[in-house]
């Protein structure tokens, strides 16, 4: 079984559709002790890092969430989600993320060719192949809403890229985890393809 993980940020009803629409066995859990009972998690996240690692840690997920992890089970990340994989987000100040995939969450540069938030579709290019990621073209359009960024320590965590005003990380992994900025539920039959590829991995490269 799938689990999502509500934490108190966002509308999760449309992960949930998207995941059911794939036919996937998916359940919404409020309670950290459910999450040892799912094979794969997902962490969605909408608004700011600092507010939604607090609230995750409020609400009794950390511990949980890394037991998942270390037991080698697959774990998706989407938008803030993925971003707070990262060691620290730098959103209205600096705050602890998870740590489990090296790396900070820094602001998009704002121009007039590219406003912020950055919102709407967008390119994602392959860097390296991935079970999760592993697309039949080089790129591949997604549905953005973000104005903050994952930057990983190590390229060999960039598993594709995306441009707007600079060109950042849209999928990152390392082992078990993954994460994507871009909202998979939001980005139609390539999003739905996603889940599906997330829902069959085991978890290994």
């Amino acid at each position: 079984m799938i689990g999502i993980i509500d934490y108190g940020v966002g509308n999760l009803r449309s992960l949930r559709n998207a995941v059911d629409h794939v036919g996937l066995d998916v359940d919404v859990l409020t309670d950290p002790e459910a999450l040892a009972s799912c094979d794969r998690l997902i962490l969605p996240g909408v608004g700011a890092f600092g507010s939604a690692a607090d609230s995750l840690r409020a609400r009794g997920f950390e511990p949980a969430l890394r037991a998942h992890a270390a037991a080698g089970k697959p774990l998706l990340g989407i938008c803030v989600g993925m971003q707070l994989l990262a060691d620290v987000g730098l959103e209205f100040g600096e705050h602890r993320g998870l740590g489990l995939i090296p790396g900070k969450v820094r602001p998009l540069e704002s121009s007039r060719e590219h406003p912020i938030p950055h919102v709407g579709w967008n390119d994602v290019k392959s860097q390296r192949k991935h079970p999760v990621f592993d697309v039949p073209k080089k790129n591949v359009d997604y549905y953005f809403v973000h104005s903050f960024y994952f930057d990983p320590e190590s390229p060999d965590d960039v598993v594709a890229v995306s441009e707007y005003g600079r060109i950042f990380a849209t999928v990152v992994a390392r082992g078990n985890i993954v994460g994507c900025q871009f909202h998979p539920e939001k980005s139609q039959a390539g999003g739905l393809a996603f889940l599906e590829r997330f829902a069959a991995w085991d978890g290994t490269c």
